[in-house]
């Protein structure tokens, strides 16, 4: 098995179109429906654990699932990404198919860009690493601390440190921005990324997201993780949520005001509704009675979206409660709060001397440019 799916990761990096396949994740997919779509036995979807029902169900729309055929036209394997480190992978055995959930191989490559503003931040940018994705979250972070449009000037300078993960030649998730920097009037202003959010100098928080608890829950039943040891496969299965039990029928709010960008059925979710708020910030309600929005429409914080229930894989009333920044997932009971953070103790001591660090690096490569405008 293994050696088949080094053979797959092979023909498809070295672009065998013709027996490795691109497919994207479409909306409303789920894994049930991919089976059947795919003449693969829906066995392998009934014979999964709860747990693992649940963790299917967290493929995202847009997705690229990768699938390996034979001259003859039959699926020998599918990847299919969970997140950034797990994919569900369906092989075909002597006996028909199989399933399991196994590592995403990636390559993770760090860049380093330093520019001097001659458009505007988001243009140059844009034009320096062909990266929409990285272009749009160096400015929303800005723009929450700086008039990015009154306050920076031509000549002003940019650098920012990230990183990049690939999967089979290509980009894959979001960048990583461990630093960056941006001038207004000849000023320096620095963040660096530091447990999920971003801190300047002083170690003060950056950027802060408010959200408020979406339902009165009575007890955590299931706490988030990113990782639960499974003693067959001697992996980590992680839990991309916090599960809230509640009275069957409790109101569930927003926790923040946003666009309703899914409102049905998903696999082990049951009723489900996703929220975009912007800024990469994406919250997840799941297992619940009744759904009271609709895709496409506009909710504010505290608004009534649905019910509390146990539909899809559930065990008993309670909300699965997700929150997603820039497509990772991140525990929502850490970034449900209402003052903004300062490090302390020791805690602001590794920050500082990580940021001490990435404060050289972003000045050695501004350098050049300053010596030369």
């Amino acid at each position: 098995m293994i050696r088949l799916f080094m053979l797959m990761l092979l023909l498809i990096s070295f672009g065998f179109s013709a027996v490795g396949e691109r497919v994207v994740w479409s909306s409303g997919m789920s894994l049930l429906a991919f089976l059947e779509s795919h003449s693969i036995p829906l066995r392998l979807y009934y014979n999964l654990s709860n747990a693992d029902k649940e963790l299917s169900s967290e493929v995202q729309v847009g997705s690229v699932c990768y699938i390996l055929r034979d001259d003859l036209g039959k699926i020998l394997q599918i990847l299919i990404p969970i997140s950034e480190d797990v994919q569900i992978h369906i092989y075909a055995t002597k006996e028909g198919y199989s399933l399991d959930f196994i590592p995403i191989i990636t390559t993770k490559i760090t860049h380093k860009v330093a520019l001097s503003i001659q458009k505007s931040p988001y243009q140059d940018l844009l034009e320096k690493t062909n990266d929409s994705v990285l272009t749009n979250q160096v400015i929303n972070i800005y723009k929450k601390s700086i008039n990015l449009e009154k306050f920076i000037r031509k000549n002003d300078l940019l650098a920012v440190i990230y990183t990049r993960k690939y999967r089979l030649g290509r980009t894959f998730s979001t960048p990583e921005i461990k630093a960056a920097m941006i001038e207004t009037n000849k000023k320096s202003n620095y963040l660096f990324g530091f447990e999920d959010t971003f801190y300047d100098l002083k170690a003060r928080e950056i950027v802060g997201f408010l959200l408020e608890m979406p339902v009165k829950y009575n007890r955590i039943s299931s706490p988030f993780s990113y990782g639960r040891f499974h003693p067959i496969l001697k992996q980590t299965r992680p839990h991309y949520g916090v599960d809230l039990a509640a009275t069957y029928g409790t109101p569930i709010y927003a926790a923040a005001s946003g666009r309703v960008i899914y409102s049905g059925y998903r696999g082990g979710y049951g009723n489900v509704v996703e929220i975009n708020h912007g800024d990469g910030i994406r919250t997840l309600y799941g297992h619940m009675s009744k759904r009271s929005t609709r895709s496409g429409s506009f909710v504010k914080k505290g608004q009534l979206i649905g019910y509390v229930g146990s539909t899809g894989v559930s065990t008993g009333p309670h909300l699965h409660f997700g929150v997603y920044k820039n497509n990772r997932p991140v525990n929502p009971m850490g970034i449900v709060r209402t003052t903004k953070k300062e490090l302390k103790g020791t805690k602001k001591q590794e920050f500082l001397r990580l940021a001490r660090n990435y404060q050289e690096q972003l000045d050695a490569i501004l350098s050049p440019i300053e010596q030369n405008p």
